[in-house]
């Protein structure tokens, strides 16, 4: 499975944190996520983690057109609830309209980001694998 992992500024941390948590359900599937996000969960667990550009060099636009094209599988994007402009976010409504135009699970939080990472632990979302049409 195809795993991208995004998060706001004041979120990374617990995105670290969470990628050392489920260190051993992570480094069965393929890794990627935007630039500055990838780099800190690589550095800390070790993961191979395929890098996007950063956010505002078009990351989040490469995250689209991977959803588009169905080569993602799961999104784990933490978002920073107590953000006054959060629903105005582009890059995350961008990402939540292409998930569920696409029938891709995304968590945009810990709790959720847990009952799914588990999931797949579990094989939940091995009916994903029916719906590949290409890979990067």
């Amino acid at each position: 499975m195809h795993i991208t992992l995004m998060a706001h500024d004041k979120k990374k941390e617990l995105m670290v944190q969470f990628c050392i948590a489920y260190k051993g359900i992570l480094e069965k599937h393929t890794v990627s996520a935007t630039a500055a996000t990838g780099r800190l969960v690589a550095d800390a667990t070790g993961l191979p983690v395929n890098l996007f550009l950063g956010r505002s060099q078009g990351g989040i636009q490469q995250v689209g057109a991977r959803i588009a094209y169905n080569e993602v599988d799961l999104v784990l994007f933490f978002t920073d609830p107590n953000s006054s402009e959060l629903w105005q976010d582009q890059a995350l409504v961008e990402i939540l309209h292409l998930c569920d135009a696409h029938n891709v699970p995304c968590a945009t939080n810990l709790a959720s980001a847990e009952m799914m990472v588990l999931g797949l632990a579990r094989g939940d979302l091995d009916w994903r694998e029916n719906t590949h049409r290409g890979r990067f």
